[in-house]
């Protein structure tokens, strides 16, 4: 586990081995989430980024036939 400090400018450093785990880039947008006392930090990621990675998915059964 790393750890990190909070500069008195309120910046943190993400890890090294965070930032090439989940493949981040400089000036990358991040969302910030405070739930239960704990701050998670969620990459944002461009709509192209998820072209297909539902290919192959059963479509069959999703809703109901009245609903369509």
């Amino acid at each position: 586990m790393t750890t990190t400090t909070i500069s008195p400018k309120y910046q943190v450093v993400i890890p090294k081995d965070a930032r090439e785990m989940l493949h981040l880039k400089s000036g990358q947008k991040m969302t910030v989430v405070v739930k239960g006392g704990i701050v998670h930090l969620i990459p944002e990621k461009p709509l192209q980024s998820f072209k297909g990675f539902l290919k192959g998915m059963d479509t069959k059964d999703i809703r109901e036939h009245k609903e369509r």
